[in-house]
């Protein structure tokens, strides 16, 4: 990407890995210094997360089992941004097949790096009002279980570490003012 500063000269560029989800690669690099090291990076498409709350109220959670720490966690509905859809789009897509939901309002809430250390993945968080839940259309690789709270009681599970789900809670904690603006009745 033309835009994005660099300080490091690529000496070269090789993928170690490649998989429909993300890509893994190496990248031999000279520092200013003149030192050179290899720096691996994961590649991975830029990706939504939705914060759905009902009319009523309630924050629709999913509990999800990941494999890879052999848990079950709480989180948002998120996924990567297909090539040539639109992230507001993308949004309603991932609402409509994780939970089955329909939302009145999607609003753009912020942005952020999930892993800027080791990754490129742009986070993209938007706030679904007025969601109502259908039947969901779920992958292979989903299991989940939908579980329903108060507004105020997910922002407390986010804060207290209930939600380890990283970039589930940060976008449930970076949308706190929207939901104050809507639920000022429900919020402590």
């Amino acid at each position: 990407d033309p835009t994005r500063e660099t300080i490091y000269e690529r000496l070269s560029s090789h993928y170690v890995w490649r998989s429909r989800w993300y890509n893994v690669r190496q990248d031999a690099l000279r520092a200013p210094t003149g030192d050179e090291f290899t720096y691996t990076v994961i590649e991975k498409p830029d990706a939504v997360w939705i914060v759905p709350v009902t009319a009523a109220g309630e924050l629709v959670l999913i509990r999800q089992y990941r494999y890879a720490v052999g848990e079950w966690c709480l989180e948002v509905p998120a996924g990567n941004i297909e090539a040539g859809c639109d992230a507001k789009a993308m949004a309603a897509r991932e609402l409509r097949e994780e939970i089955g939901g329909t939302a009145e309002q999607i609003i753009p809430v912020t942005e952020f790096y999930t892993m800027n250390g080791i990754g490129s993945e742009l986070a993209r968080v938007y706030l679904a009002l007025g969601t109502t839940l259908g039947a969901p259309q779920r992958e292979l690789t989903e299991l989940i279980e939908l579980t329903c709270v108060p507004v105020a009681d997910a922002l407390r599970m986010a804060r207290e570490g209930a939600i380890k789900d990283g970039p589930s809670a940060l976008a449930i904690l970076l949308s706190e003012p929207h939901l104050r603006d809507q639920f000022t009745d429900q919020m402590p």
